[in-house]
């Protein structure tokens, strides 16, 4: 069976493959040794672990404690809300445990399988910590039952008879101490000697609890003399055993929280609370035992519910019957007033000591498998790494003594009670993470969550964890404070410091649950300029020559999507598999290390005109795709590889992604023509995508730029008009506002909120420059953009042009005001200005001091004729030469409900005329 729980057909379940928890030879090796030793069933397994560590101390000691104190009433109230947690979780724990193969660890093991390792290592840790007090609780419990039956009498200096043990805390330290000891020995034999070991245990608590219910009845009404602490002596007082009486049952219904006498602090609803979980907490003694049972997945379902039920009966039963036999006195101050009244004491007395023992073993050896498994995970580096050592039938050795270790040191408490409020909100802590990762995998709907066990939905999970949490702040809001701090700073010690791990993440799933939905409610038919976002496509042709863009990009994407996109230009007919497939991991690494919210979209492509054209079709999903489309510019530079000189790489050991090929050799060809370049240009615009050309980014240093202290303060440069149409030069149309647009989305970026914008108005003598300039800034004022305006007479410039144009400035004589602006908003005819004036209005731009970190120009559209496409773009090199890290810009608003498209056969059907919209409404 062991073999059909590791069935192919769960390619992926909830707790791994073991292919999946494998790191190398050395764990598949151990492993298949732990497989191979699973020999234990269902009763010896789980059953028995999980009475014994239920009827220990509680039931022994503590019960008549809990009922004198909160009377029979409130007693059954309280094992109602401690059976209620533990129902629900029991029901997670079955989930779980039924969905796919178990291994060593337990709670552990199922927690760090579903919700991934920071949640699963530092759970991992609190319920180690939590058997460790608990075994540390149980010892201390039964070094309490030796002294109360073998002890010197306080106030005495040497004992007669049976009581010869001296009563101090260095003493019961001691006893302490050689008990763990015995515990050692048992666990290092392994689990096989253990469970008969329990076994043989579990038979004589059985004895004995039979024995207890037939005292009841049998034993006649006593006295009962307790000699209590008081001051340096001690006092005695009588408690009573009235046999069944009905003015007992009366006087016990109701509360009575008195003193506690081993602590001097008076008991409230909470303390004790805390005192009686602990007989609740041994609902995970058999899934520890999970990597020692036969069929795992069978038999913690079943083990554990059964013995959760009769635990609970049994824990009312004798609430009831202390409650009408035995008077307050006796409940609260006689921890062990069962032996007092029992038919045979001597049998109660083994049994006390045979429950508390096997509970601390049961305790140690569970600590001990979740160190193993922590430390087999590798999640704590070589801090465990001792842990890992087992012996030669696959007992962990190392882990056993690490466990004892950190118990020994508890028992340093000193005091039951004191320790029982920490063990309660550890276990508390642990339920509450147990019912959490059933209910992320339930909410996340992952098709591979098919639990056999079905009698468990999302309200049970909910209700465990509400529960789990309303007790642990009820008992001790320090202690579950303290404990949920600790959690915090273990999840973000494994976070950011624990290598990754293959078991899946819940988080994805739950992510990816969660923006499914939001992305079909994201409908496209609601989108608004007003809330517009740049949505960017940035095309890398080699990501060693783009670091510096791709981060430039990423500032300049204000929260919206940003995606990495790349074209391979090979056939996938002429290939065996996909090729893009072992290149994606490179590019996620690339993205992470460069620090990045980018996505990565690779395609293949006969050609890179045709491969842009089908990630401007398919990138994105539903109402988030990209509207704007960045581009390298075309140029006879040579690629550097910024990687190299990357700090995210060279701050690091780690070597460059070798996914990536070398850079172009200067003079090897390019992968596309000019005319395909520009093309793609024209492709976005025809698509109603902005375009951005960026050119010399790589050579921007933004930390040297944007940190130095020296005056005056970085600035980044707009030149908001058409440089290459001066004749229809306005800073109003979509395009301008849109390069504005991008410049103030740059400058709200946090690296880029030191520099200021500076706007540049280009002004001709007689044209009224202050008038333009009030204008340009009620603009800015209108749109809440703080930026310079600097009047820039281009004069000498526009001279060059009118040089060469035969129509005057402003239109064709006679034309119209319409007309004009129709004309205007024409694609730029590149034929019109000359190479002289592209250089002029080059040296303009470049005269401007001091030296921007970055500059803005407006990008004209590609002309009509793709035979003028060279010359396109060698006007706008020219335009561009020299200037140092340079956006080209060109926006292109898309309709939107304030603005409906214009009739078919208006003579406005092309996006080339459409009328320009109001500036508000683009830069909201």
């Amino acid at each position: 069976m062991a073999s059909s729980e590791r069935s192919a057909l769960l390619t992926y379940r909830l707790c791994g493959a073991s292919g999946e928890e494998e790191r190398g030879r050395e764990r598949g090796r151990a492993a298949a040794t732990a497989t191979a030793h699973r020999k234990l069933p269902t009763f010896l397994g789980v059953v028995v672990p999980t009475l014994l560590s239920m009827f220990s101390v509680v039931l022994f000691l503590r019960l008549g404690f809990v009922v004198g104190h909160a009377g029979l009433y409130q007693a059954l109230a309280m094992f109602a809300v401690a059976y209620f947690i533990i129902g629900m979780t029991v029901l997670s724990v079955c989930a779980i445990a039924t969905n796919g193969a178990l291994d060593a660890g337990g709670a552990y093991y199922m927690i760090s399988r579903a919700l991934g390792p920071e949640f699963g290592g530092s759970i991992g840790i609190m319920f180690f910590l939590a058997n460790v007090c608990g075994s540390a609780l149980y010892v201390l419990g039964l070094v309490e039952a030796l002294v109360d039956s073998f002890g010197i009498p306080l106030g005495q200096k040497v004992g007669t008879g049976i009581h010869v043990l001296p009563q101090s805390y260095w003493y019961e330290l001691l006893y302490g101490t050689v008990l763990l000891a015995l515990c050692l020995l048992v666990c290092l034999v392994g689990a096989s000697i253990y469970a008969k070991a329990t076994f043989l245990i579990f038979l004589i608590v059985a004895g004995v609890l039979g024995t207890i219910l037939v005292s009841f009845f049998a034993t006649r009404p006593l006295g009962v003399p307790i000699h209590l602490p008081y001051l340096n002596g001690s006092k005695t007082e009588n408690g009573n055993f009235t046999g069944f009486s009905l003015a007992t049952l009366q006087d016990n219904l109701g509360g009575g929280y008195g003193i506690d006498y081993t602590t001097g602090q008076r008991m409230s609803f909470s303390s004790v609370f805390a005192v009686m979980f602990n007989g609740c907490t041994g609902i995970m003694a058999g899934s520890n035992m999970s990597g020692d049972l036969k069929r795992p997945s069978y038999s913690i379902p079943r083990g554990t519910i059964s013995a959760v039920l009769f635990t609970y009966l049994v824990y009312n039963l004798l609430a009831f019957l202390m409650c009408a036999t035995c008077n307050r006195i006796l409940l609260q101050k006689d921890y062990g007033f069962l032996r007092d009244i029992s038919i045979f004491p001597p049998l109660v007395t083994v049994g006390i000591y045979a429950a508390t023992l096997s509970a601390a073993m049961s305790n140690l050896i569970g600590a001990s498998r979740i160190l193993y498994a922590l430390a087999r995970d590798d999640l704590f580096g070589r801090a465990l790494v001792l842990a890992k050592k087992t012996s030669a039938n696959g007992n962990p050795v190392m882990a056993v003594i690490l466990s004892w270790l950190v118990v020994q040191l508890v028992l340093f408490s000193g005091k039951l009670n004191t320790i029982a409020g920490v063990v309660t909100t550890f276990f508390l802590l642990v339920y509450a993470t147990v019912n959490l990762a059933c209910l992320a995998l339930e909410w996340a709907s992952a098709p591979n969550f098919r639990p056999t066990f079905r009698y468990f939905t999302w309200h049970t999970c909910l209700l465990g964890i509400a529960g789990c949490c309303v007790m642990m702040f009820l008992i001790s809001p320090v202690s579950a404070s303290a404990s949920l701090g600790f959690l915090l700073l273990l999840l973000l010690a494994l976070h950011y410091l624990s290598p990754s791990s293959t078991w899946g993440y819940i988080s994805q799933a739950l992510i990816f649950h969660q923006v499914r939905k939001y992305l079909l409610m994201l409908d496209v038919r609601k989108d608004h300029v007003k809330f517009w976002r740049p949505q960017m496509l940035l095309m890398v042709q080699n990501p060693r020559g783009s670091a510096r863009l791709i981060d430039f990009v990423n500032d300049l994407k204000k929260s919206g999507l940003y995606v990495l996109g790349h074209v391979e230009l090979q056939d996938l007919d002429m290939l065996p598999s996909d090729p893009l497939q072992p290149q994606q991991d490179s590019w996620l690494t690339l993205v992470d290390k460069l620090n990045v919210k980018a996505f990565v979209s690779l395609t293949l492509a006969p050609s890179v005109r045709h491969g842009v054209r089908q990630l401007l079709f398919t990138s994105g999903l539903g109402g988030m795709r990209p509207n704007t489309l960045v581009l390298g510019f075309y140029d006879d530079a040579a690629p550097q590889d910024g990687l190299a000189q990357h700090p995210a790489f060279t701050s690091t050991r780690e070597e460059i992604p070798l996914g990536f090929p070398p850079l172009r050799a200067p003079a090897a060809p390019k992968l596309l023509s000019a005319r395909e370049y520009v093309g793609i240009v024209a492709d976005a615009l025809k698509m109603l995508r902005n375009v951005l050309l960026a050119r010399q980014l790589e050579s921007l240093d933004k930390a040297q730029e944007l940190r130095r202290a020296a005056s005056p303060s970085p600035a980044i440069h707009v030149w908001p008009i058409n440089l290459l149409r001066p004749d229809s030069a306005r800073y109003a149309d979509t395009c301008s506002l849109f390069l504005l647009q991008m410049a103030c989305v740059l400058n709200m970026a946090r690296a880029w909120r030191r520099a200021c914008l500076r706007l540049f108005l280009c002004v001709e003598a007689g044209t009224m420059p202050h008038a333009q300039e009030e204008k340009l800034r009620q603009l800015l004022k209108d749109l809440r953009i703080q930026a310079q305006i600097q009047l820039v007479p281009w004069d000498a410039v526009t001279r060059l042009h009118w040089q060469t144009c035969r129509g005057p400035p402003g239109g064709p004589a006679g034309a119209t005001e319409e007309e004009e602006e129709e004309t205007m908003n024409f694609p730029a005819n590149t034929t019109q200005v000359s190479d002289e004036y592209v250089c002029a209005a080059n040296k303009l731009i470049l005269e401007q001091s001091p030296a921007p970190v970055v500059r803005f120009l407006y990008l004209p559209r590609p002309p009509a004729d793709t035979s003028l496409y060279p010359l396109y773009l060698h006007q706008l090199e020219l335009l561009t030469r020299g200037l140092g890290p340079t956006v080209l810009v060109h926006g292109e608003l898309p309709d939107s409900p304030r603005h409906p498209p214009p009739p078919p056969n208006s003579g406005h059907g092309s996006s080339m005329n459409r009328g320009v919209p109001e500036p508000v409404h683009l830069l909201p």
